[in-house]
Order: C-alpha cells, then structure tokens, then sequence
C-alpha cells in the first residue's frame, strides 16, 4: 500500500533536482560571442585575424578561392577591415566519392564532395603558432546525363561545403580565443 501524499511528492523531485543542478551551474557557461575576462569581446578578435591568400593545387583553385572568401566575410561580417593581430593561413584540399553507380551506363548517379581545412593562427607580426585545427564538411549531391547540370550540382556542392567549413572555422577560433583570453595568455 502506499500513502497518497507520497504519490504527489515524487513528481516534484525532478524538477527540483533540475532547477538546484541549473542554479547551481549557472555560473560556469560563458557566452561564446562576449566579453571575455579581458575586457575584450570575441567579435572584434576575430575580426582582428586577416586571412593569408591560399596556394591551391591544381583543380582546386575555385574550393581556395569560396572557402577563403567565406572565412573572410565569417571572420569579419562584412565589416572594414580594421587594426589586425592576428594571421590565418588556411590549406584545403578536397575530394569526391561516389556511391551509387548506374549498371547500365557505369557512371555514377551520385556523388559526395568532401572538403578539409588546415589553419594555423599566427601573431600578425610573426612568431611561433598560436594554435592550429582542422575542420571537415561534405556535401552530397546528383549527377546527371546532362553535362552542365552535373557541373553546376558539383559547383554548388563546393559552395556549400567552404561555407560550411568557414563556419566550423570561425567557431572554433571563438572557442579557442575565448579560452585563451581567459586563461590570460
């Protein structure tokens, strides 16, 4: 048998619980975009990084020329550039794989792309890395009998995979800036 006031009780404990754990870690999470310990914020940090011109090898000319754009604008927000403290050098390659394979013709009916970013940070004026990461992104899409059609899918594929690789970029460099900032390096 058991005590009705027991059964009232009992829905209560987790939500107790969970509002004593929130309350209790409220104060160890830090915004990842404000001002950090140093009076500084992240946003004008990373607008402070210039990104070098990339070297690309041959056919990946047009994946260097979108991803260091869409680090820019990341990076920046469009903003003017400004005082700069920092230095990005970024190295991507690319890749394509495909999975499905028509029986009939042998050629694939679709494919993926696969983009991968290196970077090192480095004070704008030189010296020794500040940290280094890498960020990877794909992008499926269709291949099709129709030469254009299949060009402008593998187009739009590079277009999207650098975008998203500038993103992982940029939160990864907030991240890290932020943590160093309050480490107080």
């Amino acid at each position: 048998m058991s005590s009705p006031d027991v059964k009232r009780r009992a829905p209560l404990l987790p939500v107790v619980l969970t509002l004593a754990i929130a309350v209790s870690l409220g104060g160890c999470f830090r915004p990842l975009y404000g001002t950090t310990s140093a009076g500084t914020s992240v946003r004008s940090d990373l607008a402070a990084i210039e990104v070098a011109p990339m070297a690309a090898g041959v056919g990946q000319e047009r994946m260097a020329h979108y991803l260091r754009n869409d680090v820019v604008f990341a990076l920046s927000g469009g903003a003017p550039p400004g005082d700069k403290r920092y230095r990005l050098e970024l190295t991507a390659s690319e890749r394509v794989q495909t999975a499905i394979v028509d029986s009939s013709t042998g050629n694939a009916q679709s494919a993926t792309l696969i983009g991968t970013a290196n970077y090192i940070l480095r004070p704008y004026a030189g010296g020794d890395p500040i940290f280094t990461g890498k960020a990877v992104a794909s992008a499926s899409y269709d291949r099709s009998p129709q030469r254009f059609a299949s060009l402008r899918a593998a187009r739009s594929a590079e277009i999207l995979v650098s975008r998203q690789l500038a993103e992982q970029i940029k939160t990864q460099l907030a991240a890290r800036l932020t943590n160093r900032q309050v480490a107080g390096h």
